[in-house]
């Protein structure tokens, strides 16, 4: 069988080998998974889906150290962080458990008129069919998760594909959930050698549900490619805007944006990128988000006081100092970094009024890059943060009830934050980009009801 490398974006060391799947690899994973699904004697009862969810949980907790350092060292998220991603993870997987708990279907109301007289009608809920996951590297784990354990819980059989950077922390999860008691066919994992075996895996009109983290050229792409009937939820990036008033309290809101923007060398997709200021406190900002970057440990992912670990693919590097030396050749005061530390390192940069037209003020930078723009009417300010074709969480920070209010009135998204970073989350809440940024809504009980189908019966009865 072929194999594909995994190799640590800090050093490029070598990790691991994972199994390459072949189209027939593919072929034999998705009739697997469409045989299942079609034999309803085969499905999984909802008390074992609880029970194997309730396990995995458990045994997440038990591990939860090793879990963060094998995220921490494919992805390059720091040790600090990836222990968090793992501890999301399994209150994740423990939501699941909760929503199938409480959520049974719906009463529709009968007996009201006469052409309803003498029924009974209710909804119960089924798995929608074979559900085909595609993730992305930068939360190996807690991404996966949310995939996933959705899938598990509403008895959807999954095929999941992890990210080629990244796989190793899916290989685990799944790894978990077979050990907690879920059968192998239930839950497989493909690793396809080239792009076209990807697409085919998605476009196959076998698949009911289609759940996508990844870049929007991706995700658009393949949603137009989709066979009729077939479902989706996209979850892709955006330029998050934020709205910093005369106000706001500079010693509570700056570390929660350094946090929110330079978090994961940036590699958010809901990442602090665009501040608009108001010019009396514009320079102070800056300044005071420049202070705190250069305060931040960069390097070894692995190491338990690192902050700031590395970009994912050096392409990826070489692509956010092309942007920046950009920014700066155009105009930007660069406030601080601005530069390479190593081939995957790059400095956590503060850029004070890059021009409007430069990419890292237009198009998701997803590095450790904030900017900041300073405005004099509040109104310009909105009109600048909605200025874009993606729009997914925005924030403001304020003293004033008026000005938090008007930020959620004018400012384009789905999720306005107020005294708090673009990037805050929590699984259990809706997680949908708007326009371009996104399709469906992701977080874990929003996702199990995309996964299932609300199936009615309705009784008539002479005795009614």
């Amino acid at each position: 069988m072929a194999e594909k490398a995994v190799t640590a974006p800090f050093d490029g060391a070598f990790i691991q080998n994972v199994p390459a799947a072949s189209a027939d690899d593919v072929e034999k994973a998705l009739a697997t998974a469409y045989g299942l699904f079609r034999d309803r004697s085969s499905w999984l009862p909802k008390h074992r889906r609880i029970e194997i969810l309730g396990k995995a949980a458990e045994i997440i907790k038990e591990r939860r150290e090793d879990l963060a350092m094998q995220a921490a060292r494919e992805g390059g998220k720091p040790l600090p962080d990836s222990l968090v991603e793992i501890d999301r993870a399994a209150d994740g997987v423990e939501n699941c458990v909760e929503v199938i708990r409480a959520e049974g279907g719906n009463v529709i109301n009968m007996g009201v008129n006469a052409a309803s007289a003498g029924r009974v009608a209710f909804t119960q809920f089924e798995p929608i069919g074979v559900v085909v996951a595609v993730s992305a590297f930068n939360h190996p784990f807690n991404l996966i998760v949310h995939q996933v354990a959705p899938a598990v819980a509403t008895g959807c059989p999954v095929v999941v594909k992890p990210a080629e950077a990244t796989p190793i922390s899916c290989f685990n999860f799944v790894e978990i959930l077979r050990e907690a008691g879920l059968p192998p066919e239930w839950c497989q994992i493909v690793v396809p050698e080239n792009r076209e075996i990807s697409t085919a895996l998605v476009t196959d009109p076998r698949n009911a549900f289609f759940s996508f983290i990844g870049s929007a050229k991706v995700g658009w792409s393949l949603r137009s490619q989709l066979a009729p009937g077939a479902r989706c939820a996209l979850e892709h990036g955006g330029a998050a805007p934020v709205i910093f008033a005369a106000d706001a309290d500079l010693d509570d809101s700056l570390p929660r944006l350094a946090k929110g923007g330079l978090y994961h060398a940036g590699q958010v997709c809901v990442s602090v990128q665009r501040v608009f200021a108001d010019q009396a406190v514009a320079g102070n900002v800056a300044d005071g988000l420049a202070a705190l970057a250069e305060k931040m440990k960069v390097g070894d992912p692995t190491l338990p006081d690192t902050e700031v670990g590395p970009i994912i693919k050096k392409s990826e590097a070489d692509r956010i100092e092309e942007w920046v030396n950009e920014a700066v050749s155009g105009g930007a005061k660069l406030v601080t970094g601005g530069k390479r530390l190593s081939d995957s390192l790059y400095a956590p940069t503060i850029l004070l009024n890059p021009p409007a037209d430069a990419r890292v003020s237009n198009m998701e930078i997803f590095g450790p890059v904030i900017c900041v723009y300073s405005y004099s009417d509040m109104d310009e300010a909105f009109e600048r943060a909605n200025a874009l074709p993606v729009a997914f969480q925005a924030a403001v920070f304020t003293q004033n009830i008026d000005t938090a209010l008007r930020a959620y009135k004018n400012l384009d998204g789905t999720a306005i934050m107020v005294n708090e970073h673009t990037a805050f989350r929590v699984d259990w809440m809706p997680f949908a980009g708007a326009r371009q940024s996104g399709h469906g809504v992701g977080g874990i009980p929003y996702t199990i009801h995309e996964m299932q189908i609300e199936k009615m019966m309705v009784l008539r009865s002479n005795v009614l």
